[in-house]
C-alpha cells in the first residue's frame, strides 16, 4: 500500500511536471478570498497541497476516534449517575448545575472532534485534546476542498486514483434530525436554532447549516444565546418566534461568563421546553482535566481491559500545575518534555510548548500560571512531537508572479487531525498544519483539503 507521503511526492510530482501549476493555484486562491471560509472575519489561511490519506490512515483515525467517543459517553454517563464520581473533578458549582441539566434525547455525545497526533510511518495515534459542540472546521474543510477540486494538478492525480473528500454538512443534519426525533417533548414541524455568543461563533458556517436544514423543509435560525427569552413554555428567539431545538455551538465556559444574559435558555433546558444537542454534559470531555481522570481507579474500575490500554497507549500524561499534584522544578528543569494549557480555554489560548521558548521565558511560565495563579487552573501534559509532512505554505502574492516564478517547494510542516465524530460515527478529518511546535492559527498555522485516496469506507 503507498504511504501517505508516496502519494504526496506523487502529487507534486505532477505539480511539477505542470510547470508548477501556477493558474490553478490563482484560481484557488482567488476562490477562497471570496470564499465563505472566514473565522473572525479573516479568509483562512491554507495549502493549495492536500492531505492525501491512505485506507491504514482512515482505519487507523476510524479506531481512535470511535473507541474515544465509547469511553467518553461512559464518563459523562457514570458522571451523571453517580455524584461519588463527580469529585473527580474539579467544576465550577454553576458547571455541575449545567452537566447535570435534563437532555430529554437518547445521543450522550452527539457531536465532537478529538484533535490528534497521528505517527504516519507506524500509525500511532496520540490525542491532543477532545472537543465537543463548539467544534467548528467543516466550511473550511468544504471551501478548500472546492479550492483545489478542478485544479490541473488534482485532476491528473485523481486520473489513476479514486478520490474522496469529506462530507461534513448533510450527515450532520441527517443525524441532527434523528436525534430530535428521540426527544420526549418533540412536536410536528419543529423550529431549530443554531445558538453561540456569535461574536465568537464562526457564523458563516453557522448560515451554510442553517440553510441546509431549509432545504429539508426545516426552518432554522441563527441566535445570539443573550436574545433569547423563555415564558415558562415557549423558548423564542430575537424575533420572537419559537425554538424546539438547538445545536449548541456555544462552550459552557463563555456560558459562565455571560451567565446572567444565558438564563432564558438555561431555564428553558431545565424545564425541559427545548432539546439542547448536545447536552451541557459535553463539557465533561471538553474540558482538559479529562485526560487526568481517565488514569484514575474511579475510572477505570468501568472500563474494560482493552479500553484502559487504549488510553495508556493514546493519551498524553497530564495533571493539574499545581505543586500538589506535580514536581514544578522537575517541570522547569525538563521544559521540552511538557506542554501546558489552561484547562478549559479554546483557540489555543495560552497553550505553551516548553520546546518552543526559552529556558528563562519557560520558568517564567511556569511561575506565572502554576497554582492557579492566572485565576483559572493549568494543566501540564507530556508534549507529543507532532509528525512533519511536506505541504505548500500559502501562496501569497501568487497573482502577482510570473509563472516562471511560482515554484514547488515544499516545507516540512506539523500536522495536528481533528478527528470529527457524528453521534459517536467517524466521519471525517479537519487537517492542520504549521510549522511551530504549537499548531494553531494565531501560529502561524494553515488549514488543507483531506482527501482520502484509495479507501473503501
Amino acid at each position: 500500500m503507498p504511504s501517505n507521503a508516496d502519494y504526496t511526492c506523487e502529487y507534486l510530482d505532477i505539480m511539477e511536471s505542470l510547470g508548477s501549476d501556477a493558474s490553478s493555484r490563482r484560481a484557488a486562491q482567488a476562490y477562497m478570498r471570496s470564499s465563505t471560509a472566514i473565522v473572525h472575519h479573516r479568509v483562512v489561511d491554507c495549502s493549495f497541497l492536500p492531505r492525501l490519506f491512505n485506507q491504514q490512515t482512515y482505519e487507523a483515525m476510524k479506531h481512535a476516534a470511535e473507541t474515544a467517543h465509547r469511553i467518553l459517553v461512559k464518563v459523562i454517563e457514570r458522571y451523571l449517575e453517580d455524584p461519588a464520581y463527580r469529585t473527580c473533578f474539579d467544576f465550577d458549582p454553576r458547571l455541575e448545575e449545567l452537566i447535570l441539566l435534563p437532555r430529554g434525547y437518547d445521543s450522550v455525545l452527539p457531536f465532537a472532534r478529538v484533535d490528534t497526533f497521528l505517527d504516519e510511518d507506524t500509525y500511532r495515534v496520540r490525542f491532543c485534546e477532545f472537543n465537543g459542540d463548539g467544534s467548528s472546521g467543516m466550511n473550511e474543510n468544504r471551501e478548500i476542498t472546492n479550492s483545489i477540486w478542478n485544479s490541473r494538478s488534482f485532476r491528473e492525480f485523481a486520473e489513476t486514483h479514486e478520490v474522496a473528500g469529506c462530507d461534513l454538512f448533510e450527515p450532520w443534519v441527517d443525524d441532527f434530525c434523528r436525534i430530535y426525533s428521540t426527544f420526549d417533548r418533540r412536536v410536528e414541524n419543529p423550529r431549530f436554532a443554531i445558538c453561540d455568543y456569535l461574536e465568537n461563533g464562526v457564523v458563516d458556517e453557522f448560515h451554510i447549516f442553517a440553510d441546509l436544514f431549509g432545504k429539508r423543509g426545516i426552518d432554522c435560525t441563527v441566535a445570539d444565546v443573550r436574545e433569547l427569552t423563555f415564558d415558562g413554555e415557549v423558548l423564542r428567539d430575537g424575533e420572537g418566534k419559537p425554538i424546539h431545538a438547538i445545536w449548541r455551538r456555544c462552550v459552557t465556559n463563555d456560558v459562565l461568563e455571560f451567565w446572567d444574559e444565558s438564563q432564558e435558555l438555561i431555564s428553558a433546558v431545565r424545564a425541559g421546553k427545548v432539546a439542547l444537542i448536545g447536552s451541557f454534559a459535553g463539557h465533561i470531555v471538553h474540558d482538559k482535566q479529562i485526560f487526568e481522570v481517565l488514569f484514575m481507579p474511579e475510572t477505570q474500575a468501568f472500563l474494560s481491559a482493552d479500553e484502559i490500554s487504549f488510553i495508556e497507549q493514546t493519551v498524553p500524561y497530564t495533571a493539574f500545575l499545581d505543586s500538589s499534584c506535580v514536581n514544578l522544578e522537575q517541570i522547569k528543569a525538563n521544559k521540552d518534555g511538557w506542554i501546558i494549557k489552561p484547562t478549559d480555554h479554546y483557540g489555543a489560548h495560552d497553550v505553551y510548548a516548553g520546546c518552543a521558548v526559552s529556558q528563562e521565558r519557560w520558568e517564567e511560565l511556569i511561575n506565572a500560571f502554576a497554582d492557579a495563579r492566572a485565576g483559572y487552573p493549568f494543566i501540564v501534559q507530556s508534549y507529543v512531537k507532532p509528525y512533519k509532512t511536506l505541504t505548500l505554505p500559502p501562496d501569497t502574492g501568487i497573482e502577482d508572479m510570473p509563472d516562471e516564478e511560482v515554484t514547488v517547494d515544499p516545507v516540512p510542516y506539523n500536522n495536528l487531525n481533528g478527528l470529527y465524530l457524528y453521534d459517536g460515527r467517524f466521519q471525517g478529518v479537519f487537517s492542520r498544519l504549521g510549522p511551530l511546535p504549537t499548531i494553531s492559527k494565531d501560529m502561524k498555522g494553515i488549514t488543507a483539503a483531506t482527501i482520502w485516496v484509495d479507501c473503501s469506507r
